[in-house]
């Protein structure tokens, strides 16, 4: 049985709240639920079930320790054209970058083939379709200045991803401590 994987930082509640605050005044937009904002660190796609097993055990192997960060300011993907992704962004930090390489580095050794793309941490709020790039700019103006307190970061985990007509329902496969 093939599954979906990615592996992804959740945010505390306190932060998960000031987000929600966001999600509104953006016509077309379908607004990610509560339960479903997180960052991304490592997007892997599908695999078998023996691949499965390797990636959840090799995961394992990532030492790094806690660390602080904090979300700041907002934007959308792709950065010319028609937007179609609201996220919002995380300040500069170094840790944060440190254990993407390490989630990388790991599941490159263990022979999982992933994207090459440069690292854009963000949270993604809202999927968009057909909505103008005035109604963006405007929305953007009024909440692009937002960022948060900094927040303590102690684990990740993997996640399963399906599809569905509603959007994707993620399940926690693993998760990892920050020691």
């Amino acid at each position: 049985m093939k599954k979906r994987l990615f592996v992804a930082l959740d945010l505390p509640e306190s932060i998960t709240a000031r987000i929600e605050s966001l999600c509104s005044g953006l016509p077309s937009a379908r607004w990610i639920t509560p339960e479903q904002l997180h960052l991304t660190l490592c997007f892997i796609g599908e695999v078998e079930g023996a691949a499965f097993h390797d990636i959840r055990e090799e995961l394992s192997h990532v030492i790094t320790e806690p660390f602080s960060m904090r979300l700041d300011g907002m934007g959308f993907f792709p950065p010319r054209g028609k937007p179609r992704v609201v996220w919002v962004g995380v300040e500069k930090n170094e840790q944060l970058h440190l254990l993407h390489q390490k989630i990388y580095t790991c599941l490159t050794r263990a022979g999982v083939k992933l994207e090459k793309r440069k690292f854009a941490p963000h949270i993604t709020i809202a999927r968009l379709k057909n909505t103008p790039v005035s109604k963006v700019a405007r929305y953007l103006e009024e909440y692009g200045l937002f960022c948060t307190e900094p927040f303590e970061v102690n684990n990740f985990r993997l996640y399963s991803s399906m599809l569905g007509r509603q959007g994707a329902v993620h399940n926690i496969e693993q998760e990892y401590g920050l020691l």
